[in-house]
C-alpha cells in the first residue's frame, strides 16, 4: 500500500526583510513538522500569505495576493502586518480560513494544524541547522528585535508589531554562527530600530561561548565582526552611541555602511513627523564619521510631499542632501496610511506637486550618486559574487546591500568562482547605478 504523500503548503511572502525573516521562521517550522512546500497554488493543500500593511499600496498588494491565492487554491491563511486589520481582510475576502498578526508564529501554526493536521510520524527531517532561507545561500537577514518605541506620525508599525522587544545577544550570535557555518558570507542585520537594540532589556547581560556580554548594539557588532562573514547594519537611527560603531568599521570588523532613515532636511517637517529635528547636528556627525572612517558609505530614505511641506521646506531638504553627499538614497512621495497620525495634519500637498518634488529631488541625488561612483574608478575593491551569468560575474562591494543598492559587474568568469566567493577587482567604469570592474 503506497504511503500517503505529505501535506503541502504554498507560501507567499510580501513586504520588507523583517517580514522575510518571519516567513523563514514559519517555513522552517512547517518543514520541521513534516509539511511539504509547494511552488504553485494548484499543488498545495492550502496557502499561507504573509502580508505587508505599511502603506496603502502595500495593503492593496496584500489584498490582491490574498485574492489571487483564493482564486488559485481556495484555502488561504493570512498572517503578517495586515493581519491586525482582520475586518478589512474579511470584508474583501470573506473566504479566508484564518487571520493572524505579525510575528505570531504559534498562531500561524495553530491555524495550519486546524485546517491541515501535521503528519503523525514525520520520520525524516531534513531541516538544516540554519532553518529554511528565502535568500540566496550566501547571504541572510539577521533580525535582532521586533517592534519599535518611536511614534513617527507617518508610521503605523508600532500598532502592528508592538513596542521594541530585543532578542538576547547570545541567541542572536548563536543564530549568526549557524548561518555562517552553513555558508552565509554576509549577515544583514535588520530590525525596525537597530540602534535601540537592548534598550528594553536595559542592556541585560547574556552569555555567548561562556562569556558575559551586554545586549547592546556595539557589543553585538563587535562579536559579529569576529565571524568570517561581512556584517551590514540596516535601519540605524542616529543615536549618540552610533558613533561607537565607526571605529569597528575603520578596523574592518563590520562593513563601513550605515543605512539611516533621515526622512527630511527641514526641522519643521521633521517635528511634524515626530522625528529627531537637528539637521545641523546630523551634518556635523556625518562629517565626523567620515573622518573616522573615510570608506564609510551612507544610505538613507526621504519623504517628499509630507502634509504641510512648503516650497521652502523642500528647498531645505535639497540643501541638506547637497551638503550631506549621501552615497545611496531612496525617496518616496508621501502616501497616507490608514491609522497614521499624519492623516490629521493640515495642508496636504497636491499629488502633482509631490511628483514634481520627487523628480527634482532624484535629479539632484542622481548627480551626487554618479559623482560618488566616479570616485571609485581606479580603486581596488573586495567584492562578493552574487551570480555568474552570460560570461560575466555579478557582485556587490562593501557599499552595496542586496536588492536596494548597485552592483559591481565584472566581465569574464572563472571556473572556480561562484556565488558566495570573495574576489579582488579593479574598478574600471560606472553608469547611473552600477560599477564595472575586472579581476585583479
Amino acid at each position: 500500500m503506497a504511503a500517503k504523500s505529505e501535506p503541502t503548503i504554498g507560501f507567499v511572502s510580501l513586504g520588507c526583510p523583517k517580514n522575510l525573516v518571519d516567513s523563514e521562521r514559519i517555513l522552517t517550522q512547517l518543514r520541521a513538522e513534516g509539511y511539504g512546500l509547494s511552488p504553485s497554488y494548484q499543488g498545495a493543500d492550502l496557502v499561507v500569505v504573509n502580508t505587508c500593511g505599511f502603506i496603502d499600496a502595500a495593503v492593496a498588494e496584500s489584498l490582491d495576493a490574498i485574492g489571487e491565492a483564493l482564486h488559485g487554491n481556495g484555502r488561504v491563511i493570512v498572517t503578517g502586518c495586515l493581519g491586525v486589520r482582520e475586518d478589512e481582510i474579511r470584508a474583501a475576502h470573506p473566504g479566508v480560513l484564518a487571520v493572524t498578526g505579525p510575528h505570531d508564529y504559534e498562531a500561524v501554526m495553530a491555524a495550519v494544524h486546524a485546517q491541515l493536521p501535521a503528519p503523525h510520524d514525520p520520520f525524516t527531517s531534513l531541516i538544516p541547522p540554519q532553518g529554511i532561507k528565502l535568500t540566496p545561500r550566501h547571504y541572510a537577514y539577521l533580525k535582532i528585535s521586533e517592534g519599535c518605541n518611536h511614534r513617527c506620525s507617518f508610521c503605523i508599525i508600532p500598532s502592528m508589531r508592538g513596542d521594541l522587544v530585543s532578542r538576547p545577544v547570545g541567541e542572536v550570535l548563536a543564530e549568526a554562527e549557524r548561518l555562517v557555518e552553513s555558508g552565509v558570507r554576509e549577515l544583514l542585520v535588520v530590525s525596525q530600530d537597530t540602534s535601540a537594540y537592548g534598550v528594553d532589556l536595559k542592556y541585560r547581560t547574556d552569555f555567548w561561548n561562556g562569556r558575559p556580554l551586554a545586549t547592546r548594539l556595539t557589543t553585538l557588532a563587535r562579536e559579529l565582526g569576529q565571524l568570517p562573514a561581512w556584517t551590514r547594519l540596516h535601519y540605524v537611527y542616529p543615536y549618540p552611541h552610533v558613533d561607537d560603531l565607526l571605529p569597528l568599521m575603520a578596523d574592518g570588523l563590520i562593513l563601513p555602511y550605515l543605512d539611516i532613515p533621515l526622512q527630511h532636511g527641514s526641522e519643521r517637517i521633521l517635528r511634524a513627523m515626530k522625528r529627531p529635528a537637528a539637521t545641523e547636528k546630523v551634518l556635523s556627525r556625518i562629517a565626523r564619521w567620515r573622518e573616522i572612517c573615510p570608506e564609510l558609505v551612507l544610505r538613507s530614505t526621504f519623504i517628499v510631499g509630507f502634509p504641510g511641506e512648503t516650497e521652502q521646506d523642500f528647498d531645505q531638504l535639497l540643501e541638506f542632501i547637497q551638503q550631506a553627499q549621501l552615497d545611496r538614497v531612496g525617496c518616496f512621495a508621501y502616501s497616507p496610511v490608514a491609522g497614521a497620525a499624519a492623516n490629521a495634519l493640515a495642508d496636504p500637498v497636491p499629488e502633482e506637486v509631490k511628483q514634481d518634488r520627487l523628480q527634482r529631488f532624484m535629479e539632484i541625488q542622481a548627480d551626487i550618486s554618479r559623482d560618488k561612483l566616479a570616485m571609485q574608478v581606479g580603486r581596488e575593491m573586495l567584492v562578493l559574487i552574487d551570480e555568474v551569468q552570460d560570461g560575466r560575474m555579478i557582485a556587490r562591494g562593501p557599499g552595496d546591500a542586496p536588492e536596494v543598492d548597485g552592483l559591481v559587474i565584472i566581465d569574464g568568469d572563472w571556473e572556480d568562482v561562484g556565488p558566495g566567493d570573495f574576489i579582488e577587482v579593479l574598478v574600471t567604469g560606472y553608469d547611473e547605478h552600477d560599477l564595472f570592474a575586472e579581476p585583479v
